[in-house]
């Protein structure tokens, strides 16, 4: 198992329970995709990989069609991805990606996130390098032999793969998304959902006391309607 399993497990451990939440993000997604490709998910490839994160999600089949609607109106904000990097107290490094119509008022609110845990937004570059960007697939179980697939899609740019609760989680560098989709939907196989993750490459430990400093901000960022993640390195 690789730093994609381990990674995974402990967000699967901090995961939103407020489902309100996860749907504004997806809708937020579809608006994105759809302003970006079209609103025809056969010719749009990440409208369609955003559907089926929808219904791994639970999403109600009647939101996801107004969502798209929504998206199509010409009237309906464009939403920019801002990617926010700083420090946690004791060091921890944070990545902040959001989805916003207003950017002012997002930078406003993420900076008075940070500055009111002791924490310190910083310049972009400044954290990012301490993660890899990595794309994942997760797909059924069923019919899947591990050792056969990696030999496989390793040439379509499949770096690690593993067995989840629920599924098969397929993962490699986010330039190689769209090969990596195309070969496991070239070949019949089921795509649950997917998505990108920045993997940090070392993690850091801290005591009680300090995770809690630490995940002051955190939930400061997650509970925010503009923030789509948050990555950091804290175990």
């Amino acid at each position: 198992m690789g730093r994609a399993f381990e990674f995974r497990k402990e967000r699967k451990m901090k995961r939103w329970s407020k489902m309100a939440k996860v749907f504004s993000r997806l809708g937020k997604d579809i608006v994105i995709a759809i302003k970006e490709g079209g609103p025809d998910p056969e010719s749009n490839s990440k409208l369609r990989a955003v559907i089926q994160n929808c219904r791994a999600a639970n999403m109600p089949k009647d939101n996801v069609e107004r969502a798209i609607k929504k998206a199509t109106d010409k009237d309906t904000a464009d939403y920019k991805e801002v990617t926010f990097e700083g420090y946690a107290p004791h060091g921890i490094a944070v990545l902040v990606e959001t989805a916003t119509d207003n950017n002012q008022r997002t930078v406003a609110n993420v900076r008075s996130y940070f500055n009111k845990t002791n924490g310190n937004l910083a310049t972009s570059g400044s954290v990012s390098f301490m993660f890899d960007h990595k794309c994942h697939f997760k797909i059924p179980k069923e019919g899947i032999d591990l050792e056969e697939f990696e030999f496989e899609y390793i040439d379509h740019g499949l770096e690690e793969i593993f067995e989840d609760e629920d599924g098969i989680m397929v993962y490699g560098a986010f330039a190689d998304y769209g090969n990596l989709q195309s070969a496991i939907e070239g070949n019949g196989i089921e795509i649950i959902s997917s998505g990108f993750e920045h993997i940090p490459q070392t993690t850091k430990k801290l005591d009680e006391e300090q995770t809690k400093d630490v995940e002051k901000l955190l939930e400061k960022l997650e509970e925010d309607d503009d923030v789509q993640e948050v990555y950091h390195n804290m175990v």
